[in-house]
């Protein structure tokens, strides 16, 4: 009987921990202004520009810089975007497919 009630909180918690780590989508009534700065110089042969992208945080969006990475193989970056709804303005973000 213990173990099933060990195994009943355990498998609570994971799924409380799986649910946490979940992003939500948030609106703004206007979209923010992405920030310019200078990409830097490729830290070697054949790195991908990851490009910046936006996450929400105290009650607003707030802008990452872009990076550099290593390629992954048979895939590609797509960069996020911003869309509109009735709602607002949504940030996705980009991803490898």
């Amino acid at each position: 009987m213990k173990t099933i009630s060990k195994l009943g909180i355990m498998t609570a918690l994971a799924g409380s921990l799986f649910l946490s780590a979940c992003e939500g989508t948030y609106y703004v009534a206007d979209q923010p202004v992405e920030p310019v700065y200078e990409r830097p110089v490729a830290p070697y042969a054949g790195a991908v520009w990851i490009d910046g992208d936006w996450g929400y945080s105290g009650g607003r969006y707030v802008y990452r810089r872009g990076y550099w990475a290593r390629p992954r193989v048979g895939r590609a970056y797509v960069r996020g975007g911003w869309t509109h709804t009735n709602r607002g303005y949504a940030w996705h973000r980009g991803h490898w497919r």
